[in-house]
């Protein structure tokens, strides 16, 4: 079962296409990442979900609910984090949650005193007087208190220091268990270290979606060395992306990586290489390769 699903979801502002026909299904139990440049229709998205903003057209459910009727008792169930949250600054961290407690039935006071020390929040100080990543700290506490089933969390870490950073992606992850996480970002060095799933949204269209584990499993960058400048193929396999030749180097990135198949490929189209190499590549790498190739994951 899907704990989040879109379907052909489309979201115009005016003469802007926030959304185009964005079909994604988030299954329960994931730690899903929505990635993509800023302004490509992430925190967009989210705000459908969160029955924020109306979509123009499609779907969007969260838990098997039409987004439309994401609030009341729904709420219950969800959690959410967004980067501009606004916070009642005059109450304090012990106000807040006190407030907060009554509005969720499940909410739990053991898990909130953990949080608060995991987090090393100070009760007594006004959310006014915290820093922007004690701030981000407070709100997931808040929206990890009651056990919801689906965390939702838009640019948590944009301009939080590493340390701040690490701190709030394991307080995640120790949620991981028992919540589908859906986080966006923009910063895919954090995505990689916890993701298990990628989503890549550009200009307001889904690219592709898929385990994290595949997509980093199936690209390499490969580097042939020979001995002499070889004959570069006129039309390489369509899985060769970003093929370059440097006397006698030639280099490439491979989207369907298979080390025998791979192997045989590069055989039958140059001969016997010096030497081959294939290395893993990181996730910023990966878009890279993808986004000069044309934005076709392959």
């Amino acid at each position: 079962m899907s704990a989040i699903q879109t379907e052909n979801l489309v979201k115009k502002f005016r003469r802007v296409d926030a959304l185009q026909g964005f079909t994604l299904s988030v299954p329960e139990g994931a730690v899903y990442a929505l990635v993509g440049p800023n302004g490509a229709g992430k925190t967009t998205a989210i705000k459908i979900l969160m029955n924020i903003l109306r979509a123009t057209s499609g779907r969007a459910e969260v838990l098997g609910v039409d987004s439309s009727q994401v609030k009341g008792h729904r709420l219950e169930s969800i959690g959410y984090v967004s980067e501009n949250q606004e916070q009642p600054e005059w109450m304090t961290v012990e106000y807040m949650l006190a407030y907060l407690r009554g509005f969720y039935p499940t909410w739990d006071r053991n898990l909130e005193t953990e949080l608060i020390k995991q987090f090393e929040l100070p009760r007594n100080r006004k959310l006014g007087h915290l820093s922007r990543g004690m701030r981000m700290k407070a709100a997931l506490a808040s929206s990890l208190a009651y056990h919801p089933q689906v965390i939702v969390l838009d640019e948590p870490f944009t301009g939080l220091d590493p340390l701040v950073r690490d701190e709030l992606i394991q307080g995640l992850l120790d949620r991981a268990e028992e919540s589908t996480i859906f986080v966006s970002s923009h910063d895919l060095g954090e995505i990689e270290t916890f993701a298990s799933h990628v989503a890549y949204l550009e200009e307001g269209k889904l690219r592709f979606a898929e385990e994290l584990a595949t997509l980093t499993s199936r690209f390499r960058e490969v580097e042939l060395t020979f001995d002499a400048p070889p004959a570069m193929p006129p039309q390489p396999p369509p899985n060769w992306m970003q093929m370059s030749n440097s006397s006698a180097v030639v280099r490439f990135t491979e989207s369907q990586f298979d080390a025998e198949r791979s192997a045989a490929d590069i055989r039958r189209i140059f001969g016997e290489p010096r030497n081959i190499t294939f290395s893993p590549m990181s996730l910023r790498a990966i878009f890279l390769a993808m986004a000069k190739a044309g934005r076709n994951p392959a």
